[in-house]
């Protein structure tokens, strides 16, 4: 579905390097979370859409170790890729984690895979990470790769070697564009956009931040911030992520921790805006996406939630079902955006109690909700229940917010709402 996060319960693509091909399909290239305990596995998926609303997943493109392992010199796990097509191949550069032949590239004659073949790349590009490739209007291949100070180089013309007497480092840097990894370059209107995760706010690379140059070499200069993911969940780290251009608008790919865990990461993205002048006009989070604001009378799964504050996250509930869990006293949940249309008059929440129930106050717009209604949850119900509640009749698009209240270290979970 349209709705952020683009990936299912269960799934968790990271590191979202979108690209059009020339079917006009857009497809995304990340890397795969599957554990609290590290950051990505052994696989990549693909993402795919004809239309920005309805996402499919073509699994297991790439393999690393075991089954179908297409990497033999090495079984370590698959860190953030990116593909490129040439003359009717399509090649996904990969990242191992390991301290010896780091990045590589596959190819295959689908942009679905499978990729076969993983090769080395020069020797001049071990040991570093989150591989990227631009293809200017000229041909020319160039490859960006590098944590702190990004490197670049011209490609090859078989767009498995870079031309090592081409290497140019400190293309952008921590120090000038608080350039932290994830370095990804495209053009628009004549000029070079280097994107990238941004270090510049609350000492943590939670932003996707961007610099410019009419140059593809630079200087660049920095732009700002895009998008900041703080506050997507209690344990967020980082973020990585592209922007693309698809059907004549652009948007920004990047990615949601969850799971109160910094390496469970999910895909999202958001529609932006240019400036006369070229600069981006930096967005928000929010549960709608690329597509319009959510249904106040259909069903909003909580997992949607855009923005969390206090203990409260996401977590499985079961392998097709994601709930808010973890709830303490003046936690709050917010989905962006609702539309309630001509008018509602009542909520219901799906919930169930883990200890002495509480109050959820459900508020809309800014900066934490005007209070329409109070929703009481009883104590001690292990079952999961369903409680309508009549609110103040709320008409238009809003902010939706929901207040925990509660004695209990942990008080209750949600699993879903709907407005009537």
């Amino acid at each position: 579905m349209s709705q952020n996060p683009i990936v299912p319960p269960g799934i968790y693509i990271a590191d979202p390097a979108a690209k059009v091909w020339d079917d006009g399909r857009i497809y995304v290239y990340g890397s795969r979370d599957e554990n609290p305990g590290y950051y990505c596995s052994w696989t990549y998926h693909v993402l795919w859409s004809d239309d920005l609303r309805n996402w499919r997943i073509a699994e297991n493109v790439l393999t690393s170790k075991g089954i179908g392992d297409e990497i033999p010199y090495s079984d370590a796990i698959l860190y953030a890729p990116d593909c490129s097509y040439k003359d009717g191949i399509y090649y996904l550069y990969y990242c191992l984690a390991s301290s010896e032949n780091t990045e590589g590239v596959a190819t295959s004659s689908s942009p679905l895979g499978p990729f076969r073949k993983g090769t080395v790349m020069n020797p001049s590009v071990l040991r570093q990470i989150d591989p990227a490739v631009f293809i200017d209007d000229d041909g020319q291949a160039y490859y960006v790769w590098g944590q702190f100070s990004a490197k670049m180089a011209k490609l090859k013309p078989g767009m498995m070697e870079i031309d090592e007497n081409t290497i140019k480092d400190g293309i952008v840097t921590e120090k000038e564009h608080f350039f932290h990894e994830g370095g990804y370059l495209v053009k628009r209107n004549g000029t070079y956009y280097f994107i990238y995760a941004h270090m510049g706010r609350a000492n943590r690379p939670t932003c996707i931040g961007y610099a410019m140059a009419s140059n593809v070499w630079g200087p660049y200069r920095y732009g700002g911030v895009i998008i900041d993911n703080d506050h997507c969940d209690p344990a967020v780290w980082n973020n990585h992520g592209s922007i693309v251009q698809f059907n004549g608008k652009w948007y920004v790919f990047y990615h949601r921790s969850t799971h109160a865990s910094n390496t469970m990461r999910k895909a999202c993205l958001e529609p932006i805006t240019f400036n006369e002048d070229g600069t981006i006009n930096e967005v928000e989070m929010t549960s709608q996406g690329a597509g319009p604001p959510l249904v106040a009378t259909n069903q909003i799964d909580a997992e949607r939630a855009c923005l969390l504050f206090g203990n409260t996250r996401i977590i499985m509930e079961s392998s097709s079902n994601e709930i808010l869990s973890g709830i303490r006293n003046d936690d709050k949940a917010a989905y962006k955006y609702v539309d309630f249309g001509t008018g509602i008059d009542s909520v219901l929440l799906r919930v169930r109690s883990v200890g002495n129930g509480g109050v959820i106050d459900v508020g809309i717009d800014q900066p934490w909700g005007k209070s329409v209604g109070q929703v009481h949850v009883p104590p001690h119900s292990k079952d999961w229940m369903v409680i309508s509640t009549p609110v103040k009749k709320t008409e238009g698009v809003h902010a939706v917010w929901l207040r925990f209240y509660g004695k209990d270290d942990v008080l209750f979970e949600v699993d879903w709402l709907r407005f009537k």
